[in-house]
């Protein structure tokens, strides 16, 4: 029995040996057994690497020296040897020795320091602002002038749930990689104005050197100045809730022609699927687009199936409010549910989408026939708004 204990534990060994052996440093992310910080392709992020070098070095020499003395002391005056203690019970120059010392290491840490972060709060004179809304789980971006000034978009975690749940093999970006990145002109100020929609999140990506909380009321505001072309990856550093986990960062730094080509195409994809709110929709041509809208924004919580999460998020397959007045279920949607998970879409969403969501839940699952106003139109969102 031991010796097919010991194999087995042998096999499992290499096989976690193997694993290991697969997974590679992530391009703009986390490095296989990274222990440093990121070297990163902004200025700050680069004086912030030296600062922590510089502070770990200071901090190791006064840990040698007081110890070594402290050591040596023990080990020279001991007793045994017939040391005798001194009898004085002062000293000028150690007294002004152990106060002006120190002080000086202070200040020499004080002042690079100081200087790195005031210079982390200017972000006066910017090249371009970006509102960023953090929501349970994933960030809305909105280009406030510029090229690109108007354009909004939700980025969302595009890793699929089959990897997530284990039913398939884990991708190279697992858990890094969105929808809709966030794109950005190199060599530019790029201004970050940060709020919340929900809960605390934080705005994370250290190859920019950049984390600034993003807080339900307020606007912070940090930047960054990316000197590299390339997909810079991060994460939500603030814990927000279940999929806190799910709720990454890119950002795509282009050239300045390829930045403006972009919002070039963006605007005209965005007036091309602009959404006519007075349209009336079909009942199929909402089902199939609130099928997108509820696996981009809804799935995590109610489940592809609509069983939800028992204790923490509802099942909407049966729920009385989905098969009662259309009315309880767009206020729902629009303004949240105070006091529980349920965040307000209102401001994520417009109304073609909120009317095409609700609709495909009342239409999907054991739904399907049983409640009432089984058709909800963007001019029923509009009317509740």
């Amino acid at each position: 029995m031991k010796k097919w204990r010991g194999l087995l534990g042998a096999c499992a060994l290499l096989m976690g040996s193997a694993a290991v052996a697969q997974v590679k440093d992530m391009p703009g992310g986390p490095r296989v057994n990274q222990l440093n910080l990121h070297e990163g392709v902004t200025q700050i992020a680069r004086d912030v690497v030296w600062l922590h070098w510089m502070m770990l070095t200071i901090c190791i020499v006064i840990f040698i020296g007081v110890f070594g003395v402290m050591f040596y002391s023990i080990w020279a005056h001991r007793k045994s040897r017939g040391a005798k203690p001194a009898t004085f019970h002062e000293h000028l120059g150690v007294e002004v020795a152990w106060t002006v010392v120190p002080f000086l290491i202070v200040i020499a840490m004080a002042l690079p320091a100081t200087k790195t972060v005031v210079a982390m709060k200017d972000t006066s004179s910017p090249d371009l602002t970006i509102k960023v809304t953090g929501y349970q789980w994933k960030w809305g971006y909105e280009y406030l002038d510029g090229d690109a000034a108007g354009l909004k978009f939700l980025s969302n975690l595009s890793t699929p749930r089959a990897q997530i749940e284990n039913r398939e093999p884990k991708g190279e970006f697992y858990l890094m990689e969105v929808d809709n990145p966030l794109v950005v002109p190199v060599d530019k100020k790029v201004r970050i104005v940060l709020t919340a929609g929900d809960v605390i999140h934080s705005w994370m990506v250290p190859d920019l050197g950049v984390k600034q909380d993003a807080i339900p009321g307020f606007l912070r505001d940090t930047w960054f100045n990316a000197q590299k072309v390339g997909m810079y990856r991060g994460q939500c550093a603030e814990l927000c809730g279940k999929d806190h986990a799910f709720m990454p960062i890119v950002v795509d730094v282009r050239s300045q022609e390829d930045f403006d080509k972009w919002a070039g195409e963006q605007k005209k994809l965005m007036s091309a699927q602009a959404d006519d709110p007075n349209k009336e929709w079909t009942g199929p041509e909402l089902i199939a687009r609130g099928e997108k809208v509820f696996a981009g924004n809804c799935v995590a919580c109610h489940q592809a199936n609509g069983k939800g999460l028992p204790g923490t998020f509802p099942p909407l397959d049966g729920d009385k409010v989905v098969l009662g007045p259309k009315a309880e279920q767009i206020n729902v949607v629009l303004k949240g549910k105070p006091g529980t998970a349920m965040a307000a879409f209102g401001g994520q969403l417009n109304d073609v989408e909120i009317a095409a969501v609700i609709t495909y839940t009342r239409n999907a699952w054991s739904n399907e026939g049983k409640g009432q106003d089984p058709i909800v139109q963007p001019k029923d969102v509009a009317a509740a708004r």
